[in-house]
């Protein structure tokens, strides 16, 4: 993908509306997808009733084109028809065009990709949509090639076509689009609330075994995703259980994603998938979501099983997030792309050649004998299936198992490994970069701060805790309106467009994780606060759960759904705070949503439970053996959880009680009213019925031994 010299903003201003000569409409927005376009010769205008209005009036039909920053398809459908005039004209000449960031308006997205899904049996990005001047969608595929091949039609064909039905044929497009449209509102209305299938825990369990890999770990065939949220739903399982099948499961496949190629070896970070079963040739997109959960998923393993390998990740996690990920302000940015220089991986890869210029004789002798390096390629090109000639650098055992076969020990093994890396490392360092998607989501840095909470205690790592709190405070201060309501995105010092349900969803997880990694009670009291938020804007007061979109949206359609994708649902993560919350506090009218919303997606969760592993974790946490450790002192520091770090409690909630803060907790957390603040101590509560107070570091430290 060619990089763009931008106007400046002085040049911005002098600008006329629909962007000028060399330039279109999307040239003034801040979402890094839309200025990727902005120089297309294609007339694009953003989502919004500008684009309607001239669609109204000259009655043609919208052309809406949906995808993100590092998508690889987008790129190549870009080249191959949003930069070609032919295609341009064709567009131009007949339609309204239209793209729009999924990133930025997922709710959008959510509504025609429902609807591809609904007409074609399947779904990805782009995303290509054709709409009636009123936005009704009546016909909607993925990515098109500008001239027809193998079956699939090109622009070309495509666009005349669908141009000359709407002339000759628009009242029956329109009433295909509506039927769509109940099609659509008909699916989203959940069927009538209902109860969990006995067992469904056991059922997703069932469902997760019969898919897994027991040789290359990970669930089902390529492309293998990692699907972080269900590694820690086994976790939980284990625990509750004492199943080590569970447990192994999870241990199988974090321990070889972390070898393979899905994993950057050299600069560290999650890649977004594998291509093959082997986790070996990724499709080399880094997410931020991805970095969030398997952080999450690393370090909670790392807890479970006390394996220092586990704790090296998700330390190289971090790593890579400090370096590349969070911002000088705080936030972290949302990804970076598969592509650089238009060839997906060309970053990434290394010939023979390249590593005998960075790397001496008996560096690469090393390097090539432990992490698979061949002259021809250690992969082969998946159009022509002959060798690639590149190499993605990846383990085939641990680094112990590695030193072991070389009559090592795995000290000597890293320090050899690591002055290479180094090396390889700033070696890369010069070639250009790809792309970084700059955009700062509230809902997936909500996630991260979650995540890097979380971690910092598993961990022991205030690192962690210095990230997340920095993150937080960006949010409160550059994505919060006056009134305390969140904003979706914030780019270069501009903050904006609505906030959704996961939004507030992910943020108030964050808080509550902080509380619980800091006990500072602001972080608890602004989680609440935003979970109020959120019944009042969302909530379905009818039929339970949460709309992802507040009541006054602009769509024809308000979904609702618990089904977990490449991150948690809105839902999922709601259910998880109120399950939180009335742990924490024993509030009823918290469980009373909590009990609703799972009726609400009750049959949707029996049909297929593994899809809704994170609804399952949070059933776990409002109905497992659960308990609240009540810490109180003279004051609240690093030192008075330092008998929890380190330790797997999934299901342990944790307070903070002091002469400063005790009337307010008081009135959070009732149970606590008869506490005396004085020595440091410890309260074990399950049920809001507590223990007698515990006091001295090894008293404590014996009693939480018999927790874990």
């Amino acid at each position: 993908m060619q990089r763009i010299k931008f106007p400046t903003e002085l040049e911005l201003e002098r600008l006329p509306a629909d962007g000028g000569e060399h330039w279109n409409r999307l040239v003034f927005e801040q979402s890094p997808y839309l200025l990727q376009h902005a120089a297309n010769p294609v007339d694009w205008y953003p989502w919004g009733e500008e684009a309607f209005a001239r669609a109204r009036l000259e009655n043609k039909p919208i052309f809406l084109s949906i995808g993100y920053a590092t998508c690889h398809w987008c790129h190549v459908m870009e080249r191959e028809s949003f930069e070609d005039n032919e295609v341009a004209a064709l567009l131009n000449r007949d339609f309204i065009a239209i793209k729009v960031d999924r990133e930025e308006r997922p709710d959008i997205d959510q509504l025609y990709m429902a609807a591809c899904q609904l007409m074609s049996g399947s779904g990805g990005w782009p995303l290509t949509c054709f709409l009636t001047p009123q936005t009704e969608v009546f016909l909607a595929a993925t990515y098109f090639p500008k001239r027809g091949r193998q079956g699939r039609p090109g622009m070309m064909q495509l666009l005349p076509n669908v141009a000359a039905a709407w002339q000759s044929q628009a009242d029956d497009l329109r009433k295909t689009a509506a039927e769509i449209i109940q099609h659509l509102q008909a699916r989203n209305q959940p069927a009538d609330g209902g109860l969990l299938a006995d067992k469904i825990d056991y059922k997703a369990l069932e469902l997760l075994e019969s898919s897994f890999d027991h040789d290359n770990g990970g669930f089902g065939k390529a492309p293998k995703f990692p699907s972080p949220h269900q590694y820690l739903f086994l976790l939980r399982h284990w625990y509750k259980t004492g199943e080590q099948h569970t447990l192994d499961m999870v241990i199988r496949s974090l321990k070889a994603m972390r070898l393979g190629g899905l994993f950057d070896q050299v600069g560290f970070g999650f890649h977004r998938y594998s291509t093959d079963i082997h986790w070996l040739l990724p499709h080399f997109e880094k997410m931020l979501y991805d970095q969030a959960l398997l952080l999450m998923a690393y370090s909670e393993t790392y807890a479970a099983t006390q394996d220092e390998f586990f704790k090296q990740t998700a330390e190289e996690i971090i790593k890579y997030l400090s370096t590349r990920m969070q911002s000088s302000e705080g936030g972290f940015f949302s990804a970076e792309d598969a592509d650089s220089e238009g060839v997906e991986g060309k970053f990434y890869v290394w010939s023979a050649e390249e590593l005998t210029d960075v790397l001496d004789k008996q560096e690469l002798d090393w390097f090539s004998k432990n992490f698979n390096i061949h002259k021809g390629g250690n992969f082969k090109d998946e159009a022509s299936g002959q060798p690639s000639g590149a190499n993605i650098p990846f383990l085939s055992s641990l680094p112990l198992v590695q030193a072991e076969q070389s009559e090592q020990e795995l000290e000597q093994w890293q320090r050899l490994w690591q002055p290479i890396r180094e090396k390889l490392f700033q070696n890369r360092e010069q070639r250009i970069h790809p792309l970084l998607d700059d955009k700062i989501l509230t809902d997936w840095n909500g996630l991260m701060i979650a995540a890097l909470a979380r971690a910092s205690l598993l961990l022991d790592n205030a690192r962690c805790l210095e990230m997340a709190e920095s993150a937080f405070s960006f949010i409160q201060k550059k994505l919060s309106t006056d009134d305390g309501h969140l904003l979706k995105r914030y780019r270069k010092g501009n903050a904006g467009l609505p906030a959704h349900l996961d939004d507030y969803a992910f943020m108030s997880w964050a808080a509550f994780e902080l509380h619980q990694a800091t006990l500072k009670i602001d972080y608890l009291e602004l989680g609440i606060g935003w979970t109020h938020a959120s019944l009042e804007m969302f909530y379905d007061q009818e039929g339970g759960g949460f709309y992802f979109t507040e009541a006054s949206t602009e769509l024809a359609i308000r979904s609702k759904d618990a089904y977990d994708g490449a991150i948690p649902s809105g839902n999922a993560v709601m259910a998880r705070n109120l399950a939180h919350l009335f742990q924490l506090t024993g509030e009823q009218k918290w469980q009373e949503y909590f009990d609703s919303l799972v009726a609400a997606f009750a049959p949707q969760v029996n049909r297929y439970p593994p899809g809704h592993s994170f609804l399952l974790l949070a059933l776990e946490l409002m109905h497992g053996e659960n308990q609240n450790l009540v810490f109180s002192g003279s004051e609240i520091n690093a030192e008075i959880l330092a008998p929890v770090k380190g330790r797997y409690l999934p299901n342990s909630m944790f307070l903070g009680l002091t002469v400063e803060n005790q009337s307010e907790i008081h009135k959070i957390a009732p149970f606590t009213s008869s506490f005396q603040v004085g020595e440091r101590s410890l309260h074990l509560c399950r049920d809001f019925s507590c223990e007698l107070p515990i006091q001295g570091s090894l008293k404590i430290q014996a009693r939480l031994k018999n927790l874990e």
